[in-house]
């Protein structure tokens, strides 16, 4: 009789439990934590008597719990109902969506827009509707996970250049011979908070006839005028652009966007899978987004409040070892470096009843372990402070 192989003699659920103790061991594992109260600076998470001041959620206007939204919603549900019943291609595309889309496009300065259910549906819907085999998307090293995702079911090219260094995106695309390109990017890296060099970006896209993706998840609402997004924060217009906006976040509510000319939107409807093959999102969902967009047009206080929050920040947290990395965005990293040493500074936070998560690899780069504090307009300038306390204490704690 033959002998087994080693994969006929290993049992898979085995295989799963010593690759969990491999996380642990590494200080790698994740797990979930049940909050039992409505995002907010202060909430309660299930498995803690105490509240804890929390600095990681992505509420950037503090618009999660905003009364005018919840009012809204419920007034979509008596409307719509809390479902739309299929995809929107069949008969789930409600009169709440298409007016979502048209607002969309106009707050973005765009053609027309595309309503999808979630951010990483949009960036995974977009890339292979719009290049494939023989095709090249260029994208930054440190791209979100989803950009990277839309990239390899593309089947194109996937050729990647260092983080936000011009002159290697320039050499690559000057050597490659794809008939079409598109050029990949965060606007707002989600764990870095830096800017991408947008302008730049637009010209070599320009001057190799290539399209420019650009993921604003972390800018829409939060940069340009009234909240419009990174093109408006640099003024820039281009056939070439195509505009990811989410929802979720500064907007307080749920699903994205994807905006540029009329007839790339038309294609999108047409060849998008991930737009195509899913139920449309609540229509009560796309009535509670018009009134967030009301907010963030109007939200210039909510802005100028997270913005001196940020300074105040930077200005204060002066730090020996670890690093503050250089961030004008909600978005503050504090690397530490071992995976172990983060966990562990992360949790004599929450001891102090401060929420700060520890981001390890794969989502950073290996040694590059850190804390991702984000800000929120809905923060006083006292909760900052404390966590800036916190954080010297703990870092002269911890050699």
């Amino acid at each position: 009789m033959a002998e087994p192989t080693p994969f006929e003699s290993a049992d898979p659920l085995d295989e799963i439990q010593a690759s969990l103790a491999d996380l642990d061991a590494a200080g790698l594992r994740r797990r979930r934590r049940i909050v039992t109260t409505p995002c907010a600076p202060d909430v309660h998470v299930a498995d803690r008597p105490d509240p804890v001041l929390a600095f990681c959620s992505n509420d950037y206007l503090g618009l999660a719990a905003e009364p005018a939204l919840i009012d809204t919603l419920a007034q979509g549900a008596r409307h719509w109902g809390v479902g739309s019943g299929a995809s929107h291609l069949v008969s789930g595309h409600y009169a709440s969506h298409q007016a979502l889309e048209t607002r969309l496009a106009a707050f973005t300065g765009m053609d027309d827009a595309l309503y999808f259910s979630t951010g990483y549906m949009a960036n995974i819907g977009v890339m292979p509707a719009l290049v494939g085999r023989g095709d090249a998307i260029f994208a930054d090293k440190v791209n979100h996970a989803s950009l990277v995702d839309g990239a390899l079911l593309s089947r194109a090219d996937f050729i990647r250049y260092p983080h936000c260094d011009l002159n290697a995106l320039a050499a690559r695309l000057a050597a490659s011979s794809a008939p079409r390109k598109l050029i990949v990017t965060d606007s707002v890296f989600s764990m870095d908070g830096d800017l991408a060099p947008l302008p730049e970006l637009l010209a070599l896209a320009e001057a190799h006839k290539a399209w420019l993706l650009v993921d604003d998840a972390h800018g829409f609402g939060v940069l340009g005028p009234q909240g419009r997004g990174c093109l408006a924060h640099f003024a820039l217009h281009s056939k070439r652009l195509i505009y990811m906006g989410t929802l979720g976040k500064a907007a307080g509510v749920s699903g994205a966007f994807v905006a540029g000319e009329r007839s790339l939107i038309e294609w999108l409807v047409n060849k998008s899978r991930s737009y195509i093959f899913t139920t449309g999102a609540p229509p009560l969902l796309a009535d509670t987004l018009l009134t967030a967009l009301d907010l963030i047009e109007h939200g210039d206080a909510r802005r100028t409040h997270l913005a001196a929050l940020i300074g105040r920040l930077k200005s204060s947290l002066r730090l020996e070892r670890w690093q503050l990395l250089p961030s004008d965005t909600p978005i503050q990293p504090v690397v530490i470096g071992d995976n172990h040493e983060t966990l562990a500074v992360s949790r004599a936070l929450e001891a102090e009843g401060l929420w700060v998560p520890a981001i390890r690899p794969p989502t950073v780069p290996r040694g590059a372990a850190r804390l991702r504090i984000t800000l929120s307009a809905a923060h006083s300038f006292a909760q900052v402070d404390r966590l800036v306390e916190a954080l010297k204490r703990l870092e002269a704690q911890h050699p």
